[in-house]
């Protein structure tokens, strides 16, 4: 990746934004008790969502027979298409049938109106799971959108796809997975080792 202007990259550095492990990830969503709120972080980590795409998803939005999401005026002002996994779109149809079978926006405004649910909607969630579960207070709706593209990488996902899958510009936002990744350090042997022929098994 030479290409790419190292010297842009020291701001990652600079801070890392707290990634939960895949264990903890599951943890979190599995033990979710409502199913608004656990639906809509499952799609923030599944597909990699910001929150405001999730906020704005709609109904004809959500191909089941191709298993993606089509995702408009997103941030980068593209259209994309986002990866759907079974089990979010098994979660998807519960909470459906279960809260009103909305034909406009998934998450409309609980007044009823056609309007996109607010995003603090789904922070004042998270956080009051965090609590329940007795952990500190360190996710954020975008923690799991992250934990999205660290967990492809450290899968052998390779960054050109990671970057279309999540709508990234420049592949430079996508190189953040790389720092993130544990498995990056873990499976990294210093030189030294390689020429004693040290093992690391």
């Amino acid at each position: 990746m030479s290409f790419i202007n190292l010297g842009m990259i020291r701001s990652f550095d600079e801070f890392l934004p707290y990634v939960p492990s895949k264990e903890e990830t599951w943890q979190f969503i599995s033990s979710m008790p409502d199913l608004k709120p656990k639906a809509m972080v499952t799609l923030l980590y599944s597909s990699g969502l910001r929150i405001g795409e999730v906020c704005r998803l709609r109904y004809e939005d959500v191909s089941r027979k191709n298993m993606r999401l089509h995702i408009t005026h997103s941030k980068s002002r593209n259209d994309r298409y986002a990866i759907l996994s079974k089990l979010a779109l098994d979660l998807l149809s519960q909470y459906w049938f279960a809260c009103g079978r909305p034909m406009g926006y998934l998450f409309p405004k609980q007044r009823g109106e056609d309007s996109p649910i607010d995003t603090f909607f789904l922070s004042r969630h998270i956080h009051a799971h965090e609590d329940r579960l007795g952990w500190e207070r360190r996710l954020t709706c975008h923690s799991f959108r992250h934990a999205f593209g660290t967990h492809l990488y450290e899968n052998g996902t390779d960054l050109l796809t990671i970057k279309a899958l999540m709508g990234h510009k420049s592949l430079l936002s996508t190189t953040i997975y790389v720092h993130l990744s544990g498995n990056s350090i873990r499976q990294a042997v210093s030189p030294l080792d390689r020429m004693a022929g040290v093992s690391h098994e």
